[in-house]
């Protein structure tokens, strides 16, 4: 599990799967949305703009990825 401590209210998927280290780019983003849904608290998304807070998971690329606050 990774866990991503975050000092602001949110952040989109996107930018926690750039600060994860998953991808490289939100070019990437996209590209890996396209291609296989994630799922935040067990349900699925593509929005590469979802607003995650802290408390959410996200299940992408056989990890997961904890939101928590700082």
């Amino acid at each position: 599990m990774i866990t991503l401590a975050i000092d602001r209210p949110y952040i989109t998927l996107q930018q926690a799967l750039k600060m994860s280290g998953l991808i490289p780019s939100g070019g990437a983003a996209k590209i890996v949305l396209g291609r296989s849904a994630a799922v935040v608290n067990g349900e699925l998304e593509n929005r590469r703009g979802r607003k995650l807070y802290p408390g959410d998971t996200v299940e992408i690329l056989e990890k997961t990825i904890y939101i928590d606050q700082s």
